[in-house]
């Protein structure tokens, strides 16, 4: 498992248009809140992570991914160019652009529902040639039978094939067995390993060689062949965490594409999500590499 600076990232995954809407708080079950602002953004997991890859992370970035023929598509595709990620479009006009209906609370906080639409058209052999292709970084908003597909072609290829296991959803071995590495959060660790109260005994459950478990204001801890290395997180003021988890995948995949030892990986993948959290919507969210390098510096 070695990145090389001279290959790219591949992303396969979700793309979504968000509707965003602010609120003192997050619903609960039953519950009507009256909300303020509504505002439209790209965004879907693959996405968002394909922006942080590029922007955040500075790496060479590719993207499948697959949109409806509706207006909701253009921001999207717009968004990822204008970021310098090279798009394989999978056009689909027989299915809606994908969309995710998010409501952010004024501590910062969200719940989301999403409307896979185009997202589920995917299929195993719409992966393109991975010539030139170091890592594959997955996440589960497209098809498991793609996903699984996707990772053994990369494993046979000798690719690095990184999961996102989110959102949280049963896995079977098979798939497990081709990931390199695997991103979680503390609700999705817990529901892979079975373990809910012991972050490191959780991690060791966990079959891939190397496992990276976000939790959220705590930082992140990660088991990396065999030593566990422990982020902490940087001090910010949230004001909306749609795509801090994203950012983090994008950030560390680049940076461990282009050469990072595990542990500065992860510090800067940490700096670029706590600066994610600052800012409204998920793409648009995202930092640049300057800005990222700016707070490194400022935090040594």
């Amino acid at each position: 498992m070695s990145g090389s600076n001279n290959l790219s990232v591949l992303i396969a995954g979700s793309a979504n248009l968000d509707f965003v809407v602010r609120a003192s708080h997050v619903p609960a079950p039953g519950e009507t809140v009256l909300g303020r602002e509504l505002a439209t953004f790209p965004g879907g997991k693959g996405a968002n992570q394909a922006i942080a890859c590029a922007r955040a992370g500075g790496a060479a970035t590719r993207m499948l991914l697959a949109l409806g023929d509706d207006a909701y598509a253009a921001p999207i595709e717009a968004s990822l160019r204008d970021a310098g990620v090279e798009l394989q479009l999978i056009r689909c006009p027989d299915h809606a652009t994908g969309t995710a209906f998010i409501c952010v609370s004024d501590d910062g906080e969200n719940a989301i529902t999403v409307a896979p639409g185009a997202n589920a058209a995917l299929r195993a052999d719409d992966l393109p040639a991975l010539d030139g292709v170091g890592h594959l970084l997955l996440q589960l908003e497209t098809p498991l039978p793609a996903i699984e597909a996707w990772a053994r072609r990369a494993r046979a290829a000798g690719v690095v094939v990184v999961l996102n296991a989110a959102p949280a959803r049963a896995l079977p071995a098979s798939l497990l067995d081709c990931v390199d590495l695997l991103i979680v959060n503390e609700g999705e660790l817990a529901a892979l390993s079975g373990i809910a109260d012991d972050i490191d005994a959780a991690l060791a459950r966990i079959p891939s060689a190397r496992v990276v478990v976000t939790l959220g204001a705590r930082g992140c801890r990660a088991r990396v062949d065999g030593r566990f290395l422990t982020q902490a997180a940087f001090p910010i003021q949230a004001l909306d965490t749609t795509a801090a988890g994203d950012t983090f995948c994008g950030t560390l995949v680049a940076a461990l594409a282009q050469g990072d030892d595990f542990a500065a990986a992860l510090r800067r993948a940490s700096a670029a999500s706590a600066l994610a959290c600052t800012r409204a919507g998920g793409q648009t969210s995202v930092p640049t590499r300057d800005e990222v390098e700016r707070l490194l510096a400022a935090t040594l």
